[in-house]
């Protein structure tokens, strides 16, 4: 069952000044809305591209944004800052409407769009509770028997009776998701705020999200940056890119389209070439996919090309993180396999067991324990958080850089 329908929807702003324009601007569109004509300002408009410099005094935010979701459905929204992500989501709420396009919904919808969005700040926690569920058409009665599952899931009983204004952002968030989450909304839309919260409500949210969709059946909207939460939490996701839509699809097909398309991806190398030297080529790739991002817990493929045969030498390469710690070591010494008449090979790592961060390669080829070639920072990747023990706890940056695999009794 389709519980919500985007069609067509796009949305202009006007850049610098707040307002339509001018007088003249303001008379246009008057005249054009008495003749039952289309607004003239609506013809033109920059594409929402903040690395650019405009051209036009009206930008396009979106740009004729299509989709359906259904119930029990957790559709992901993601794309870099800029996008049109949040605007999107606050027409989807109705906190503003759309310039051309309709929004079809069936029921009712809390947002969670910005720190302490809804909260009025001169009232309690506790009156904040009774407010919102009130924006949402819930009775009293309804709220009153929600009112103490909302209080404890927010952790911030201590403050409840204390005004907003004096509450943290982080005790903000998590309070105003308590109540989102709690009044039984058919539609749930967050943004990105959850970033805000510590790691342990990041967890709690998450687990909450999952048991709105799976076990009571209605749908959530969710914009992350965290793409190791996206994936596990959402069934589809769309990438927005200059406030058009370009990719929908399945999550995990939808956040690789992101990772290799998004700015700064040319930052990182997943191969090298070598004009002189033993050392010919090598890159770095996922499932027979070129790549600089990996998730935590997936296979990673070293592919070397050397110009000679590797004999007597052995290739030792050191993988480290970008404060020059040394993570692990991969080595041809380490193999009883290797055929060393070859001057191609393949290093399989069938675990990335290394936190989520950035990390690069140092290859070194040795004669015996006599340097022959050197490479510094010749490959360079990402490797992502994931929910690697099936726990529902998404392993994040951690302390240490390795993970072991551990079995509790």
């Amino acid at each position: 069952m389709i519980i919500l329908k985007a069609e067509n929807i796009s949305k202009q702003y006007r850049l610098g000044l707040v307002g339509t324009g001018t007088i003249s601007h303001d008379l246009n569109r008057w005249w054009a809305g008495i003749r039952g004509k289309e607004d003239p300002f609506l013809k033109i408009g920059s594409v929402n591209d903040r690395s650019t410099k405009a051209d036009s005094d009206y930008v396009w935010a979106l740009r004729d944004i299509n989709f359906e979701v259904k119930r029990g459905e957790v559709l992901g929204i993601i794309g870099k800052n800029g996008a049109g992500k949040s605007t999107l989501l606050k027409i989807l709420s109705r906190v503003t409407g759309p310039t051309t396009g309709e929004i079809k919904t069936k029921g009712r919808i809390a947002s969670l769009l910005e720190v302490g969005t809804g909260f009025h700040p001169e009232l309690t926690g506790r009156e904040n509770i009774y407010l919102n569920g009130a924006i949402l058409g819930m009775s009293k009665a309804e709220i009153k028997a929600k009112e103490e599952e909302i209080v404890q899931f927010s952790g911030c009983e201590r403050y409840i009776d204390t005004p907003v204004k004096r509450y943290s952002s982080g005790m903000r968030v998590r309070l105003a998701f308590a109540v989102a989450a709690h009044l039984e909304p058919d539609i749930l839309v967050i943004d990105e705020v959850l970033a805000v919260g510590d790691a342990e409500f990041q967890k709690k949210a998450i687990g909450k999200m999952q048991d709105i969709s799976q076990g009571q059946g209605r749908t959530v909207l969710f914009v992350s940056h965290n793409m190791a939460a996206v994936k596990s939490l959402c069934t589809r996701a769309i990438v927005l890119e200059n406030g058009k839509t370009v990719f929908e699809g399945g999550t995990d097909e939808a956040v690789d389209f992101y990772l290799n398309n998004s700015e700064g991806k040319n930052d990182y190398k997943f191969e090298y070439d070598n004009d002189d030297g033993i050392l010919k080529h090598i890159k770095i790739y996922s499932e027979e996919k070129l790549s600089t991002i990996f998730t935590l817990g997936s296979k990673l493929f070293i592919d070397i090309k050397l110009r000679e045969p590797l004999g007597n030498y052995k290739i030792d390469i050191g993988i480290y993180n970008f404060d020059e710690e040394k993570i692990t070591n991969l080595s041809t010494d380490y193999s009883n396999t290797i055929n060393k008449k070859k001057q191609i090979f393949i290093c399989v790592i069938d675990k990335i067991m290394m936190s989520a961060g950035f990390y690069y390669f140092k290859l070194a080829i040795l004669d015996n324990k006599t340097l022959i070639e050197y490479h510094e920072r010749i490959i360079s990747f990402e490797v992502l958080s994931s929910d690697y023990y099936n726990t529902g706890v998404i392993v994040d940056k951690l302390p240490s850089y390795v993970l072991l695999d551990q079995e509790w009794k």
